[in-house]
C-alpha cells in the first residue's frame, strides 16, 4: 500500500445505536490516530468496518484513489492491506507462537517467509517462545503475537482493538511502548480503539465516539 488519505464516512446500522464515523487523515505522517470511548460506544465496528471485516450500509470509505466501500458492498480485508489486532488476539489455537505470526505469508518463498518471521520474532521480543501455542502464553506474550501477525505483511495502516484493555497497568504499559517502537521503525499509521485515557493523551490525535458518532475530541 502507498502513501495516501484514508477517507471514511459511513453509517451502520445496529443494535442499539447506530454507529455514524467521519474522519480523514494522510496515512504517510505515521501518526498514532486514537478512537476514544466507552464501551460499547462502537469503536470496534468503526475498525472492523474500515478493516473490511463489516459492511456500512451507508457512506464510503477510500484510501487515496481506491474506494474500499460505497453504498453497502466494498473490497475484501486481503485486498485493502490493512493489519488488524482484535482485542481477542483470535490466534489459531493449534499453531505455534511463529506460525501464527507467519500466518499469510505462503505467498512468498520459504527463506523470505523464514527471514521475516525470524525478523518479528526478534523485534517483538519473542525469542525462546517460537513453540508454545497461544495458552501457553500470557496476555501480553499473546498480544505481542497478535501484533507481528499483523505488521510482517507490512501494511500502511495498523487498526488495533483495545491492544491493553485485559492486561495488567505494567504489561499494558510495556505494550504500549512496543507499539511506539514498531510504529517509529515500520512508519505506519495506527489507529487504536481504547477507554484507556492514559492510552488516548500520548497519542498524536484523538477521536472521540460518544453515542454511535465520532467526532473530533
Amino acid at each position: 500500500m502507498t502513501a495516501g488519505e484514508l477517507y471514511a464516512d459511513f453509517r451502520k446500522s445496529r443494535s442499539p445505536r447506530p454507529v455514524t464515523c467521519a474522519l480523514r487523515f494522510p496515512v504517510d505522517r505515521a501518526a498514532v490516530v486514537v478512537l476514544f470511548g466507552p464501551s460499547g460506544a462502537g469503536k470496534t465496528t468503526v475498525l472492523r468496518c474500515i478493516a473490511g471485516l463489516e459492511m456500512p450500509e451507508e457512506g464510503t470509505i477510500r484510501f487515496g484513489s481506491e474506494v474500499w466501500a460505497l453504498g453497502g458492498r466494498g473490497v475484501s480485508p486481503q485486498a485493502r492491506g490493512i493489519g488488524y489486532v482484535a482485542q481477542d488476539y483470535a490466534l489459531f489455537s493449534h499453531l505455534s507462537a511463529q506460525d501464527n505470526i507467519a500466518y499469510g505469508l505462503d505467498h512468498l518463498a520459504s527463506s523470505e517467509r523464514r527471514r521475516r518471521t525470524e525478523e518479528m520474532i526478534e523485534l517483538l521480543r519473542l525469542r525462546g517462545l517460537e513453540e508454545r501455542r497461544p495458552r501457553q502464553l500470557s496476555g501480553g506474550e499473546q498480544q505481542r503475537v497478535a501484533v507481528g501477525r499483523a505488521l510482517i505483511m507490512r501494511p500502511a495502516v495498523l487498526l488495533a482493538d483495545e491492544p491493553t484493555g485485559d492486561l495488567d497497568e505494567a504489561t499494558a504499559d510495556a505494550l504500549h511502548h512496543l507499539l511506539r517502537e514498531m510504529h517509529r521503525d515500520f512508519g505506519l499509521t495506527s489507529i487504536i480503539a481504547t477507554h484507556n485515557p492514559r492510552l488516548a493523551a500520548s497519542c498524536d490525535r484523538t477521536l472521540r465516539l460518544e453515542s454511535g458518532r465520532l467526532a473530533p475530541a
